[in-house]
C-alpha cells in the first residue's frame, strides 16, 4: 500500500436528499422554537438595556391571542385581498418592465446608451420616497400605492436581468450562429435561458422588497391592507396587532418568495442538482 493511499480519505456515500430534507426541517423548526423561547423570556421578564428594552413587547401567548381574534374577525380577508391585490399588480408591472428593458439594455449597445444614463439617476431613489410625489401625481391612492410597490421591485429584476444577458457566453452565442441560428432564435434560444437564473434571482429579490414598499405606503395612504392594520394597531395602542401584521407581512413575504424560486425551478429544469 503506497503512502497516498494511506493518507487518502476513505470514500464517503452523500446522505440521501430525503434525510437532508428532514434534517434541513428539523433544523429551521428548533431555530424558530427557539427564537420563539427568547421573545417569551425577554418581554416576560421586561428586560431592559442601555440599547434596547422590551417593557412593552407583547409576549407570545398575547400575540396569538389577537392573531386569533383577527382570524375571526371580517376584516382579515379585506386587509390581506387589497395587499395581495396591490402587491399583483406592481410586481407584474415591475417583471414585465424590468425584464423587457433588461433584456434590451443588456443585448443592445444603443439600448444601454439610451436608456442606462437615466434609469442609474433614478435607482439610488428608496421606493419610500416616491410617496408623496406618488400621492401627488396619480388621483387614486390604488394607483398611487400600486406604483409604490412597482418602483420598488422594478431595479433588482432590472439589474440582475442584465447581468444575467451580459454573462451570457459568448462562445455559445457564436456556436448557434455558425449552426445557423439567427435573429429572434439566438436570443430566445441561447441567451434568455443563460440569463434565465439571473432573471429568477431579481424576481426573488423583486418580491420581497414589493412587500417593504407595499407595507409603507400602506401606513402612509391606504385604508386597508396589512400595513394599514399594522399601522391602526400601533396607533391604538394594539401592541400585540403590530406583532400580528408584522407576522403576516413575514409569511406572506416568504411565500410568495418560495413560489418564485419554485416555479424557478419548475422552468429551469436544467439547473437542477447544481451546487
Amino acid at each position: 500500500m503506497t503512502s497516498a493511499a494511506v493518507l487518502a480519505p476513505p470514500d464517503v456515500a452523500p446522505a440521501p436528499a430525503g434525510s437532508r430534507r428532514v434534517g434541513h426541517w428539523v433544523a429551521g423548526t428548533l431555530s424558530l422554537v427557539a427564537c420563539v423561547v427568547l421573545w417569551h423570556l425577554l418581554s416576560t421578564f421586561h428586560v431592559r438595556t442601555p440599547v434596547i428594552t422590551f417593557a412593552n413587547v407583547p409576549p407570545p401567548l398575547e400575540v396569538a391571542q389577537a392573531g386569533l381574534d383577527l382570524l375571526g374577525s371580517p376584516k382579515l380577508l379585506q386587509h390581506l385581498g387589497w395587499s395581495l391585490f396591490r402587491i399583483a399588480a406592481g410586481f407584474a408591472a415591475a417583471a414585465v418592465a424590468g425584464i423587457g428593458l433588461g433584456l434590451l439594455i443588456g443585448r443592445f449597445a444603443w439600448a444601454q446608451a439610451v436608456l442606462a444614463p437615466p434609469l442609474e439617476v433614478l435607482r439610488p431613489v428608496p421606493a419610500v420616497a416616491w410617496i408623496p410625489l406618488a400621492i401627488l401625481m396619480f388621483p387614486s391612492s390604488e394607483v398611487s400605492m400600486i406604483f409604490v410597490t412597482f418602483t420598488g421591485a422594478v431595479f433588482p429584476i432590472l439589474l440582475n436581468t442584465i447581468h444575467g444577458v451580459e454573462g451570457a457566453d459568448a462562445r455559445l452565442v457564436a456556436s448557434a450562429r455558425s449552426l445557423g441560428c439567427r435573429g429572434g432564435r439566438v436570443f430566445t434560444q441561447v441567451i434568455l435561458p443563460a440569463a434565465a437564473p439571473s432573471i429568477a434571482t431579481g424576481l426573488s429579490i423583486g418580491m420581497g422588497t414589493c412587500w417593504f414598499c407595499l407595507v409603507s405606503a400602506e401606513m402612509i395612504s391606504g385604508q386597508f391592507g396589512i400595513g394599514y392594520y399594522t399601522w391602526e394597531s400601533y396607533t391604538l395602542q394594539n401592541y400585540a396587532g403590530i406583532v400580528v401584521g408584522m407576522l403576516w407581512i413575514g409569511l406572506f413575504g416568504m411565500g410568495s418568495s418560495a413560489l418564485i424560486r419554485q416555479a424557478a425551478r419548475w422552468l429551469m429544469p436544467w439547473q437542477e442538482g447544481r451546487a
